[in-house]
């Protein structure tokens, strides 16, 4: 075997000994459907993009491809009561939290059928019932409330944990500090994820940044620091697990590095121009989906048809989404100053 197949081999493995973990804790049926959701939200994303081309999808649309593991393998460590929030390149963390991808797809059209009622859009998806707190399009904006959360279900004396997804550029805005430093002081039991895709909008890390190991962020803090290997869904679910684990038991706040990377420009209008073609080829090397579709393989747990079969209901599912968003109505008039302020006064709980 040559170095350079021995290379490609390596990028291409996951981490055995947690997929081993992985089918005993949590299943082979759940591993499989872990495993669906990344394809899901891969092919959703294709289908999202070629609306945005299609001028169906207006604004800004961040797609997620590439990441997928991140949001699989992360909100698959939490419980259906624990509540989430992300940044806005929200959509494959939407569609693992359980959200319908007919109205994701549809509110990313401006739908009235859509999460949030066609008002949202690409940045702005929401859902109470799932615990599914945002979509934030203020770099960073969303991190305290993660914060504000977590205090709100310690002051009622809830073991609920909250995850808070977040690029690594929003580590160098001020309110992160703010966070993180709250949280540790007031020991919120709050996770906090950098997906680190390497590239703020287009601006490399280590141009931008003194200490491109980001977990030595939470030092300052005094904030326990965990790190995964973002392409591989075992290694992001253990360490998640152990991260929640560790907010829940101990009610204190944690950082999650998560090393990864996304295929496309930071938004639809970017032709990504600061990285090359055999950066982004190299990348693919370790591709989470490929990885774990090998690993299924070589476990005999599926086969190549199975595999192919699973494609081809993510394609269906997403083509049926936009089929869905297209015949949905845009939200009437009338309704444009609706949810711009709340009742007053409310019940408080």
């Amino acid at each position: 075997m040559s170095d350079n197949e021995s290379e490609n081999e390596t990028l291409m493995a996951l981490k055995a000994e947690l997929g081993d973990q992985a089918l005993e804790e949590l299943g082979e049926e759940k591993v499989v459907s872990m495993y669906k959701d990344m394809v899901r939200i891969r092919r959703f994303e294709d289908q999202a993009g070629r609306a945005y081309q299609q001028k169906k999808v207006k604004g800004f649309c961040h797609l997620y491809t590439g990441q997928e593991a991140c949001a699989v393998g992360a909100i698959n460590a939490l419980r259906d009561d624990d509540n989430v929030i992300a940044a806005y390149r929200e959509h494959g963390h939407a569609l693992a939290r359980g959200l319908d991808p007919d109205r994701v797809m549809a509110e990313l059209f401006g739908k009235a059928a859509g999460v949030t009622n066609g008002k949202g859009g690409s940045m702005h998806l929401f859902n109470v019932d799932k615990n599914f707190y945002g979509g934030w399009a203020i770099v960073g904006g969303h991190l305290p409330v993660a914060a504000g959360m977590a205090f709100a279900t310690e002051y009622r004396d809830l073991d609920e944990v909250t995850m808070c997804f977040f690029g690594e550029g929003s580590i160098h805005q001020g309110v992160f500090h703010e966070a993180a430093n709250m949280a540790e002081v007031y020991d919120l039991p709050v996770v906090f994820v950098i997906e680190d895709n390497r590239y703020a909008m287009g601006t490399e890390l280590s141009r931008v940044s003194a200490v491109t190991d980001l977990k030595k962020k939470a030092k300052a803090y005094d904030m326990k620091a965990f790190g995964a290997d973002g392409q591989d869904m075992f290694d992001v679910w253990s360490t998640s697990k152990d991260a929640v684990d560790y907010a829940r038991n101990e009610s204190r706040p944690a950082l999650i590095h998560l090393d990864t990377y996304r295929y496309k420009g930071h938004s639809m209008t970017d032709p990504a121009t600061y990285r090359d073609k055999d950066e982004v080829a190299d990348e693919q090397r370790r591709d989470p989906i490929q990885r774990m579709s090998n690993w299924l393989v070589d476990q005999e747990i599926m086969a190549d048809d199975d595999l192919s079969e699973i494609d081809e209901a993510a394609k269906e599912m997403a083509s049926d989404a936009v089929d869905f968003a297209d015949q949905a109505d845009f939200p009437d008039l009338d309704s444009l100053t609706d949810d711009v302020y709340v009742d007053w006064p409310w019940e408080i709980r």
